[in-house]
């Protein structure tokens, strides 16, 4: 009988290593996946803004120092490191200079009636939606792996076997702050 006592804690022993160890596994293929749809969202930001910046410049030629920032942040997001922290203040400017660039069509009546632009305009408003939900579900994912990972009696098996806490896509408090367009 003592046997089979200890036979059924073993078993239930197992069972929740098991089960601990895949949700871990889960967790963090969940993060991974949320990374993926992140950098899926900021490459087609990305890739949207030659097309938009070209589309501006015919029609605000000397807003050179507006079109130049928003092709630096754009050099500066490709180049950025593939951590939530870089892609995270690449973001911020990016973001930074394409909203002083979208404003530039409240200041140009004929760029505003450019079908191109607003197709442009549109194109990259829906994106941002896009990498503003996939930051928030990356969020989330981070969110319920790193309780997993505290939680007891998890965190015992899980600093064993090496798993180690994620970090959060954020922006400083700077990029909270609504930009300024002047003209």
């Amino acid at each position: 009988m003592l046997w089979l006592i200890i036979l059924a804690v073993v078993a239930i022993i197992v069972v929740y290593l098991i089960a601990a160890y895949n949700g871990l596994i889960r967790g963090r293929n969940q993060i991974e996946n949320a990374w993926s749809q992140i950098d899926v969202q900021l490459k087609r930001r990305i890739d949207l803004i030659p097309n938009l910046v070209d589309t501006v410049k015919g029609y605000a030629e000397h807003e050179k120092a507006t079109l130049d920032a928003v092709i630096s942040a754009r050099n500066s997001a490709l180049q950025a490191p593939s951590t939530p922290h870089g892609q995270a203040q690449a973001d911020q400017a990016m973001s930074g200079a394409l909203s002083r660039l979208l404003a530039l069509g409240e200041a140009y009546p004929d760029l505003k009636a450019n079908q191109n632009f607003l197709a442009l305009q549109e194109e990259l408003s829906a994106t941002e939606g896009r990498v503003a939900y996939a930051r928030q579900f990356y969020n989330d994912s981070v969110l319920t792996y790193n309780n997993k990972l505290q939680a007891f009696p998890t965190v015992f098996f899980a600093k064993a076997m090496k798993f180690e806490r994620r970090e959060y896509f954020e922006t400083d408090e700077a990029a909270r702050e609504v930009p300024k367009v002047q003209f």
